[in-house]
């Protein structure tokens, strides 16, 4: 299954070469603007791809996506003091 996929993906994509694409460039951005990757060679050879940028958020973000999580109430306890020297510059280990 996977070769199929690799065969769809480098067989139906448009490959241009340099010369190409530079003459050509508002062509292949509207065709990017559809949705189609291009891929750009040189002398044949795949050496970039141009593809469409994904669209803006439609829906609002979701908030409390790790809900039911717990913090432990370790976190709320003072740290160490070699620790809280390592943060503030003082003594270093090792």
């Amino acid at each position: 299954m996977n070769l199929v996929r690799f065969l769809v993906y480098y067989l139906v994509m448009i490959k241009v070469n340099i010369a190409d694409a530079k003459t050509h460039l508002s062509r292949y951005l509207d065709v990017v603007e559809r949705g189609e990757t291009v891929v750009v060679c040189r002398r044949n050879v795949p050496i970039a791809e141009i593809r469409p940028v994904p669209g803006p958020r439609t829906e609002e973000r979701p908030i409390g996506i790790d809900r039911g999580m717990v913090v432990p109430s370790e976190f709320f306890e003072p740290l160490p003091g070699e620790v809280l020297d390592a943060f503030e510059g003082g003594s270093e280990s090792g």
